[in-house]
């Protein structure tokens, strides 16, 4: 049973830009997990603790103090001090409490929006588990021709290049002028 629906509702990549590394695992925080189910994030968390019983260690965590603090400054969550609202810190949910989310939410939303989330985390672990494949490849080709010809060696590190994600360039600052844009132009002497 196929619904478009759920597709257009949130898109993968989207979500895949949530999902967050913490104590070595992949997470959800509560805040974005409620924008995406359009419930306020206090509503989410009550309806979690009200069936706290199904949500161990393992499925569901909150951050410490600094764990929050670190996602503050990669991710741009406003501080408590700033006009924040939170006043604790945020709760993780990983792939296995997400889904426990579904079964206490129960809106038709939760259910399009926890296929979308299932969805991401495949994703993930399909690009995760490629990038381990290629890595002991390489490693493995790379015992093989110990000793051989430096221009091997400079191939493996070529590609070793290309597999690293890609740098993000600098944003130059100041306004720049391009004299094609100009109305007319002026000759120089």
């Amino acid at each position: 049973m196929n619904n478009p629906q759920v597709t257009q509702l949130v898109p993968v990549e989207h979500i895949e830009r949530l999902i967050h590394l913490v104590r070595g695992e992949k997470v959800l925080l509560d805040a974005d997990l409620a924008v995406l189910y359009g419930v306020a994030t206090g509503a989410l968390n009550r309806a979690v603790k009200r069936n706290a019983s199904r949500f161990p260690l393992d499925f569901m965590f909150q951050l410490t103090a600094e764990e929050a603090q670190i996602l503050k400054c990669q991710i741009g969550i406003s501080s408590s001090g700033h006009g924040g609202r939170r006043r604790s810190a945020p709760y993780a949910f990983t792939e296995e409490g997400v889904a426990m989310l579904s079964s206490v939410l129960r809106s038709e939303r939760a259910a399009q929006v926890n296929v979308a989330i299932m969805r991401a985390f495949v994703s993930l672990r399909r690009v995760l588990a490629a990038n381990e494949v290629l890595a002991h490849k390489l490693a493995e080709l790379e015992r093989k021709i110990e000793g051989h010809d430096t221009s091997i060696r400079t191939l493996f590190d070529a590609i070793r290049e290309l597999a690293a994600p890609p740098a993000k360039p600098r944003r130059e600052i100041g306004y720049h002028v391009k004299e094609a844009s100009l109305p007319y132009r002026v000759k120089r002497r």
